[in-house]
Protein backbone atom coordinates (compact mmCIF):
# COMPACT_ATOMS: atom_id res chain seq x y z
CA UNK A 1 0.00 0.00 0.00
CA UNK A 2 0.62 3.63 -0.62
CA UNK A 3 3.02 5.05 1.90
CA UNK A 4 1.80 8.70 2.60
CA UNK A 5 2.29 11.16 5.52
CA UNK A 6 0.53 14.51 4.49
CA UNK A 7 1.69 15.73 1.14
CA UNK A 8 4.38 12.95 0.99
CA UNK A 9 3.57 9.50 -0.66
CA UNK A 10 5.69 6.69 -1.40
CA UNK A 11 4.28 3.95 -3.72
CA UNK A 12 5.45 0.11 -3.16
CA UNK A 13 9.41 0.30 -4.08
CA UNK A 14 9.91 3.47 -3.97
CA UNK A 15 11.43 6.14 -1.74
CA UNK A 16 10.51 9.59 -1.37
CA UNK A 17 12.14 12.91 0.25
CA UNK A 18 10.48 16.22 1.96
CA UNK A 19 9.07 18.21 4.03
CA UNK A 20 5.94 19.11 5.75
CA UNK A 21 4.59 22.42 6.46
CA UNK A 22 3.37 22.12 10.48
CA UNK A 23 1.17 25.37 12.38
CA UNK A 24 2.00 25.42 15.63
CA UNK A 25 -0.19 28.76 15.61
CA UNK A 26 2.92 31.39 16.47
CA UNK A 27 4.94 30.29 13.15
CA UNK A 28 4.92 26.87 11.09
CA UNK A 29 7.74 24.81 10.94
CA UNK A 30 8.99 22.50 8.01
CA UNK A 31 9.39 18.88 9.20
CA UNK A 32 11.71 16.81 6.94
CA UNK A 33 10.90 13.18 5.89
CA UNK A 34 12.28 10.31 4.55
CA UNK A 35 9.84 7.78 3.66
CA UNK A 36 10.99 4.78 2.16
CA UNK A 37 8.40 2.10 0.91
CA UNK A 38 9.40 -1.41 0.28
CA UNK A 39 9.50 -3.75 -2.42
CA UNK A 40 7.60 -6.69 -0.45
CA UNK A 41 5.16 -6.14 2.79
CA UNK A 42 5.89 -6.29 6.19
CA UNK A 43 6.35 -3.93 9.28
CA UNK A 44 6.31 -0.28 9.80
CA UNK A 45 9.31 1.42 11.55
CA UNK A 46 9.53 4.77 12.77
CA UNK A 47 12.89 6.35 13.48
CA UNK A 48 12.91 10.29 14.80
CA UNK A 49 16.05 12.27 16.03
CA UNK A 50 16.69 15.85 16.85
CA UNK A 51 13.77 15.82 19.24
CA UNK A 52 16.50 18.11 21.36
CA UNK A 53 18.61 20.66 19.68
CA UNK A 54 22.46 20.22 20.32
CA UNK A 55 22.02 16.33 19.97
CA UNK A 56 23.80 15.95 16.87
CA UNK A 57 24.70 12.25 16.64
CA UNK A 58 21.28 11.04 16.31
CA UNK A 59 20.34 13.75 13.33
CA UNK A 60 23.62 12.72 11.53
CA UNK A 61 23.02 8.71 11.86
CA UNK A 62 19.15 9.49 11.26
CA UNK A 63 20.14 11.71 7.87
CA UNK A 64 22.84 9.09 6.28
CA UNK A 65 20.23 6.32 6.86
CA UNK A 66 17.46 8.04 4.45
CA UNK A 67 20.54 8.80 1.96
CA UNK A 68 21.77 4.63 2.25
CA UNK A 69 17.90 2.37 2.69
CA UNK A 70 16.82 1.90 -1.17
CA UNK A 71 13.06 0.52 -1.18
CA UNK A 72 14.52 -2.82 -2.96
CA UNK A 73 16.09 -4.10 0.40
CA UNK A 74 13.23 -3.28 2.85
CA UNK A 75 10.53 -5.27 4.10
CA UNK A 76 7.63 -3.08 5.06
CA UNK A 77 7.96 0.74 5.35
CA UNK A 78 10.76 2.96 7.15
CA UNK A 79 9.75 6.43 8.30
CA UNK A 80 12.77 9.00 8.90
CA UNK A 81 12.17 12.16 10.45
CA UNK A 82 16.23 13.48 10.86
CA UNK A 83 14.98 16.47 12.63
CA UNK A 84 12.08 16.28 14.97
CA UNK A 85 11.93 19.83 16.57
CA UNK A 86 13.29 22.05 14.38
CA UNK A 87 13.03 25.36 16.52
CA UNK A 88 15.36 23.71 18.93
CA UNK A 89 17.34 22.44 16.75
CA UNK A 90 18.46 25.28 14.26
CA UNK A 91 17.12 28.34 16.90
CA UNK A 92 17.69 26.96 20.15
CA UNK A 93 20.16 24.34 19.71
CA UNK A 94 19.22 22.98 23.62
CA UNK A 95 16.69 20.71 25.17
CA UNK A 96 13.79 23.50 25.45
CA UNK A 97 12.39 25.30 22.42
CA UNK A 98 12.83 28.97 21.66
CA UNK A 99 9.12 29.13 21.11
CA UNK A 100 8.09 28.28 24.84
CA UNK A 101 10.84 27.54 26.31
CA UNK A 102 9.36 23.67 26.53
CA UNK A 103 10.92 20.41 26.54
CA UNK A 104 9.08 18.57 24.07
CA UNK A 105 10.22 15.41 25.35
CA UNK A 106 8.14 15.73 28.30
CA UNK A 107 5.06 16.45 26.62
CA UNK A 108 4.38 13.72 24.54
CA UNK A 109 1.95 12.78 23.16
CA UNK A 110 1.02 16.46 22.68
CA UNK A 111 -2.01 18.80 22.49
CA UNK A 112 -3.16 20.26 18.77
CA UNK A 113 -4.92 23.05 21.09
CA UNK A 114 -1.97 23.81 23.09
CA UNK A 115 1.16 26.09 22.98
CA UNK A 116 3.40 25.39 19.91
CA UNK A 117 5.46 22.72 21.44
CA UNK A 118 2.96 20.67 22.34
CA UNK A 119 1.25 21.40 19.07
CA UNK A 120 4.45 19.65 17.75
CA UNK A 121 4.30 16.61 19.57
CA UNK A 122 1.00 16.06 18.77
CA UNK A 123 1.41 16.47 15.27
CA UNK A 124 4.13 14.41 15.48
CA UNK A 125 2.73 11.74 17.47
CA UNK A 126 -0.84 11.47 15.29
CA UNK A 127 0.86 11.45 12.16
CA UNK A 128 4.24 9.68 12.21
CA UNK A 129 4.61 7.76 15.29
CA UNK A 130 1.05 5.98 16.05
CA UNK A 131 0.31 2.69 14.06
CA UNK A 132 4.15 2.58 13.61
CA UNK A 133 5.06 -1.53 14.66
CA UNK A 134 8.16 -0.07 16.20
CA UNK A 135 9.63 3.23 17.21
CA UNK A 136 13.20 4.21 18.00
CA UNK A 137 14.03 7.99 19.30
CA UNK A 138 17.53 9.03 18.61
CA UNK A 139 19.13 10.94 21.42
CA UNK A 140 22.79 12.09 22.44
CA UNK A 141 24.21 13.64 25.29
CA UNK A 142 23.47 17.85 25.30
CA UNK A 143 26.37 20.28 25.28
CA UNK A 144 26.52 20.25 28.58
CA UNK A 145 26.12 16.50 29.20
CA UNK A 146 28.92 13.79 29.01
CA UNK A 147 27.31 10.50 28.77
CA UNK A 148 27.53 6.39 28.34
CA UNK A 149 25.75 4.93 25.28
CA UNK A 150 22.97 3.33 26.13
CA UNK A 151 19.38 2.27 24.78
CA UNK A 152 16.15 2.64 27.03
CA UNK A 153 12.52 2.07 27.06
CA UNK A 154 9.92 1.12 29.31
CA UNK A 155 7.97 -1.25 31.11
CA UNK A 156 4.28 -1.48 30.44
CA UNK A 157 1.54 -3.77 31.76
CA UNK A 158 1.92 -5.98 28.50
CA UNK A 159 4.51 -8.66 29.07
CA UNK A 160 4.29 -9.44 25.46
CA UNK A 161 5.00 -6.29 24.31
CA UNK A 162 7.84 -5.39 27.18
CA UNK A 163 9.06 -8.92 25.91
CA UNK A 164 9.27 -7.39 22.26
CA UNK A 165 10.43 -4.05 23.32
CA UNK A 166 13.43 -5.70 25.22
CA UNK A 167 14.69 -7.86 22.38
CA UNK A 168 14.56 -5.09 19.94
CA UNK A 169 16.33 -2.84 22.50
CA UNK A 170 18.88 -5.65 22.75
CA UNK A 171 19.41 -6.04 19.25
CA UNK A 172 20.68 -2.66 18.63
CA UNK A 173 23.76 -4.36 20.48
CA UNK A 174 24.88 -1.50 22.79
CA UNK A 175 26.31 -2.99 26.34
CA UNK A 176 23.61 -1.04 28.42
CA UNK A 177 19.89 -1.63 28.24
CA UNK A 178 18.37 0.47 30.61
CA UNK A 179 15.00 0.02 31.27
CA UNK A 180 12.44 2.32 33.72
CA UNK A 181 9.71 0.39 35.50
CA UNK A 182 6.68 1.93 34.44
CA UNK A 183 5.56 3.99 30.68
CA UNK A 184 4.71 7.39 32.65
CA UNK A 185 5.73 10.29 31.65
CA UNK A 186 5.87 12.89 28.33
CA UNK A 187 9.05 11.04 26.64
CA UNK A 188 8.15 9.78 23.19
CA UNK A 189 9.01 6.50 23.35
CA UNK A 190 6.91 6.18 26.62
CA UNK A 191 3.62 7.60 24.60
CA UNK A 192 4.48 5.28 22.06
CA UNK A 193 4.59 2.43 24.65
CA UNK A 194 1.28 3.56 26.01
CA UNK A 195 -0.08 3.07 23.18
CA UNK A 196 0.94 -0.75 22.43
CA UNK A 197 4.10 0.49 20.31
CA UNK A 198 7.83 -1.36 20.90
CA UNK A 199 9.66 2.19 21.57
CA UNK A 200 12.93 2.37 22.44
CA UNK A 201 15.12 5.53 23.17
CA UNK A 202 19.25 5.30 22.04
CA UNK A 203 21.61 7.13 23.35
CA UNK A 204 25.05 7.84 21.74
CA UNK A 205 27.46 10.56 21.89
CA UNK A 206 28.34 13.48 24.49
CA UNK A 207 29.00 17.29 24.83
CA UNK A 208 27.33 18.40 21.93
CA UNK A 209 30.02 16.85 19.83
CA UNK A 210 29.91 16.04 16.08
CA UNK A 211 31.38 12.79 15.85
CA UNK A 212 31.68 10.22 12.67
CA UNK A 213 32.95 7.59 14.85
CA UNK A 214 29.99 7.83 16.99
CA UNK A 215 27.26 8.63 14.47
CA UNK A 216 28.53 5.37 12.38
CA UNK A 217 28.60 3.21 15.43
CA UNK A 218 24.84 4.61 15.96
CA UNK A 219 23.86 3.74 12.03
CA UNK A 220 25.47 0.14 12.64
CA UNK A 221 22.93 -0.31 15.69
CA UNK A 222 20.34 0.95 13.16
CA UNK A 223 20.86 -1.40 10.40
CA UNK A 224 21.06 -4.38 13.52
CA UNK A 225 17.70 -3.08 14.48
CA UNK A 226 15.70 -3.14 11.64
CA UNK A 227 17.64 -6.31 10.42
CA UNK A 228 16.02 -7.83 13.86
CA UNK A 229 12.58 -6.42 13.03
CA UNK A 230 12.79 -8.35 9.65
CA UNK A 231 13.07 -5.18 7.44
CA UNK A 232 16.35 -5.89 6.36
CA UNK A 233 18.70 -9.01 5.68
CA UNK A 234 21.46 -8.79 7.15
CA UNK A 235 24.12 -6.27 5.64
CA UNK A 236 27.66 -7.15 4.95
CA UNK A 237 28.97 -3.40 6.22
CA UNK A 238 27.84 -3.41 9.62
CA UNK A 239 30.42 -3.80 12.52
CA UNK A 240 30.45 -6.87 14.39
CA UNK A 241 29.09 -6.70 18.24
CA UNK A 242 31.51 -7.16 20.41
CA UNK A 243 29.46 -6.79 23.71
CA UNK A 244 26.67 -8.61 25.65
CA UNK A 245 23.90 -6.56 26.06
CA UNK A 246 22.97 -6.43 29.67
CA UNK A 247 19.76 -4.90 31.52
CA UNK A 248 20.01 -2.56 33.78
CA UNK A 249 17.98 -0.57 36.08
CA UNK A 250 18.24 3.28 37.47
CA UNK A 251 18.84 3.88 40.90
CA UNK A 252 19.08 7.33 41.56
CA UNK A 253 19.60 10.97 39.84
CA UNK A 254 21.35 13.39 41.33
CA UNK A 255 20.17 17.11 41.04
CA UNK A 256 21.43 21.04 42.27
CA UNK A 257 20.29 22.28 45.06
CA UNK A 258 20.71 25.82 44.17
CA UNK A 259 21.95 28.35 42.13
CA UNK A 260 25.47 28.47 41.42
CA UNK A 261 28.95 26.64 39.77
CA UNK A 262 29.10 22.92 39.22
CA UNK A 263 32.05 21.70 40.75
CA UNK A 264 31.99 17.63 40.36
CA UNK A 265 34.42 15.20 41.77
CA UNK A 266 32.74 12.47 40.38
CA UNK A 267 32.98 11.73 36.72
CA UNK A 268 30.69 9.70 34.20
CA UNK A 269 31.66 6.43 34.24
CA UNK A 270 32.28 6.14 38.09
CA UNK A 271 31.12 3.88 40.45
CA UNK A 272 29.68 6.18 43.31
CA UNK A 273 27.74 4.58 46.58
CA UNK A 274 24.85 6.43 48.55
CA UNK A 275 25.73 9.60 50.54
CA UNK A 276 29.46 9.86 48.84
CA UNK A 277 30.45 13.29 47.66
CA UNK A 278 29.65 13.64 43.76
CA UNK A 279 30.70 17.91 43.83
CA UNK A 280 29.78 20.92 45.16
CA UNK A 281 27.97 23.83 43.96
CA UNK A 282 29.68 27.32 44.84
CA UNK A 283 27.57 30.48 44.83
CA UNK A 284 30.10 33.03 42.57
CA UNK A 285 28.66 35.89 45.05
CA UNK A 286 29.97 35.02 48.37
CA UNK A 287 32.03 31.73 47.87
CA UNK A 288 29.34 29.13 50.18
CA UNK A 289 29.73 26.13 49.08
CA UNK A 290 26.62 22.99 48.64
CA UNK A 291 28.42 19.83 48.73
CA UNK A 292 26.08 17.32 46.53
CA UNK A 293 26.32 13.70 47.59
CA UNK A 294 25.04 10.17 45.93
CA UNK A 295 21.61 9.28 45.94
CA UNK A 296 22.41 6.10 44.91
CA UNK A 297 24.99 3.42 44.83
CA UNK A 298 25.81 2.75 41.20
CA UNK A 299 27.60 3.40 38.00
CA UNK A 300 26.98 7.52 36.59
CA UNK A 301 25.47 7.01 33.33
CA UNK A 302 25.46 10.65 32.66
CA UNK A 303 26.27 13.69 34.24
CA UNK A 304 26.82 17.43 34.07
CA UNK A 305 29.59 18.98 32.54
CA UNK A 306 28.40 22.65 31.92
CA UNK A 307 29.90 25.19 34.99
CA UNK A 308 26.69 27.16 35.66
CA UNK A 309 23.55 25.59 37.24
CA UNK A 310 20.09 26.43 38.54
CA UNK A 311 18.21 24.45 41.58
CA UNK A 312 16.63 21.20 40.28
CA UNK A 313 19.15 20.88 37.34
CA UNK A 314 20.19 17.55 36.78
CA UNK A 315 23.91 16.86 37.75
CA UNK A 316 24.30 13.01 37.44
CA UNK A 317 22.08 9.84 37.30
CA UNK A 318 22.77 6.61 38.19
CA UNK A 319 22.08 3.21 37.55
CA UNK A 320 22.84 -0.45 37.78
CA UNK A 321 23.01 -3.69 36.30
CA UNK A 322 19.50 -5.73 37.11
CA UNK A 323 21.36 -9.20 37.46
Amino acid sequence: MTLTIGPLQARPGRKTRGTIPVDLGITTVEIPLVLVNGSRPGRRVVITGGVHGGEFVGIDAATRLGGLLEPNEVAGQVVICPVANPPAVYDGRLGKSPLDEVNINRVFPGDSAGGPTERLAAWLFENIISGADAYADLHSGGIDETLLDFVGYRLTSDAELDAKTRAMAHSVGYERVLFGRNAEGGNSHAAAARQGIPAILIETGQLGERDPAQARALLDGLYRMLRHLGVIEAPQHVAPVTVRPRDWVWTGSVVSPATGLWFPDAATGDEVTVGQSVGRVIDPADGSEHKVTATATGQILYGMNGLTVGPGAELAAIAVPHD
